[in-house]
Order: C-alpha cells, then structure tokens, then sequence
C-alpha cells in the first residue's frame, strides 16, 4: 500500500466518523488494533474502540473534525492536525477542540493504532 492510498483511507476515516458510520469504520480495524486518546483514554481491538465510539457519538451528536492537511510522518503513518467541534448532548455546551493524530496502518491496509492529543 503507498502513501497515496494511505493518506486516502485516512481521509475515508475522517469522512466516516463525520457521518458517524461505525458499520463502516469498525471493519477499518485490523483485529489487535490501539486507540489512544488524550481525551478518552485507550482502547484495545475493535468491539473496545467501537463502543467507546458510540459512547461518543451519543454524547457529542453533532460532532464533526475539520481537517485540511494530511501527511506522512512516517513509513505507514498519516498525520494531521485537526478541529473538532461539538455539542455536549446532556448540557447542550459547545466545544472546541485542536488536536493531532496519527494513524498507523498494517501492510495489509488496515488501521493498527490511532493516537489522539488535543491540546
């Protein structure tokens, strides 16, 4: 898989989780995937990160990530910075937040680690 495709499933990845497709991202995971976020803490494998994913998406129901630029950060690894913003489902208080993150892809073209820092 080159860069190329890479930088494309990342964008795919940022795409469906705007749309809140979990059907869809889930099968994005290789079986021994890692999640790792400042916000949310880390996850282990699929049925791990999807529930928290859920989780979320019921908490933050418009959520949404803008992100303008992706790039290569290292052999098999997209990096971009990103603004997510958000509506807290309970309070109705927005929030804004800039992060990075990485994702890290098997050879075979599925994601074997998410990091996630926001600041």
């Amino acid at each position: 898989m080159n860069e190329s495709e890479q930088t494309e499933l990342a964008r795919a990845y940022v795409a469906l989780s705007n749309a809140h497709a979990l059907s869809f991202i889930l099968p994005m995971f290789s079986s021994s995937a890692n999640y790792q976020s400042s916000s949310v803490g880390e996850f282990n494998g699929p049925e791990a990160i999807g529930e928290m994913m859920a989780g979320f998406f019921e908490r933050f129901p418009d959520v949404h990530w803008n992100v303008s630029t992706y790039h290569h950060a290292a052999v098999n690894l997209v990096e971009f910075e990103f603004i997510m913003t958000a509506s807290e489902e309970q309070s109705g208080d927005r929030i804004e937040r800039r992060g990075l993150e990485q994702i890290e892809f098997s050879e075979d073209g599925s994601i074997s680690r998410i990091s996630v820092k926001t600041g």
